[in-house]
């Protein structure tokens, strides 16, 4: 099992290793096999428009990255460095910081581990928590999220990182997701019940990925 803390406020595509060099598949690469017919309702009706969804996408990818930048940077006291990011995208990131900024106020959040590597030798897999900390007191799993809504599969992920997290010896007592929009007030937290069955859901999701493999399956 490997942990790396990777520099802010860059966040790289990361490869899983194992000790002996071997790629394991990340938490989001696993979850990727989940259907997911709201999405392509959602890219079907953009194509309509005459909007391409893949730059949509992208663009929201950017704008989750930058927020995220943002909240690891304010965490851990370092400068946060836009670099050479898109103005748009910037002030869109800086609404959804400032929405974690007024959540923040009305908690006592102690960070440990933000955005930390985690690989699992005995399941084979790997995943990058966005922040596991002391929140009022208890040992919390958070996830960061900056889209509209909260899907069930953020669910499915958290539930892996909580497994990499107490693989690595750190106990976890909540798991939570927190949503972050584009106005202050649009700030929106859900705790994670049932995490074995989620977990479960994930560990099942693994398996089909390595039969996948095995077969050399052609999608």
């Amino acid at each position: 099992m490997t942990k790396k803390q990777e520099p802010h406020p860059v966040r790289v595509r990361r490869r899983y290793l194992l000790e002996d060099g071997t790629v394991v598949p990340g938490v989001t690469t696993v979850t990727g096999l989940l259907s997911k017919p709201s999405l392509v309702r959602w890219a079907n009706k953009l194509g309509l428009e005459g909007i391409d969804s893949a730059s949509v996408t992208e663009q929201s990818a950017r704008i989750g990255t930058l927020t995220h930048a943002m909240i690891c940077a304010c965490l851990l006291g370092e400068a946060f460095d836009p670099e050479r990011a898109d103005p748009g995208e910037l002030r869109q990131a800086e609404e959804a910081f400032r929405c974690f900024l007024r959540w923040r106020e009305e908690h006592s959040l102690r960070p440990i581990l933000c955005e930390a590597s985690l690989v699992s030798a005995k399941l084979r897999y790997g995943g990058t928590p966005d922040c596991y900390c002391i929140l009022d007191g208890k040992p919390v799993l958070l996830d960061f999220k900056t889209g509209k809504r909260i899907y069930d599969e953020y669910f499915v992920q958290l539930a892996a990182y909580a497994r990499l997290l107490r693989e690595q010896g750190y106990p976890v007592e909540e798991l939570r997701v927190l949503r972050l929009g584009k106005a202050e007030e649009d700030c929106e937290a859900r705790g994670v019940a049932e995490q074995e069955k989620w977990f479960s859901l994930f560990e099942n999701l693994l398996n089909i990925y390595y039969l996948r493999k095995d077969l050399a399956w052609r999608s």
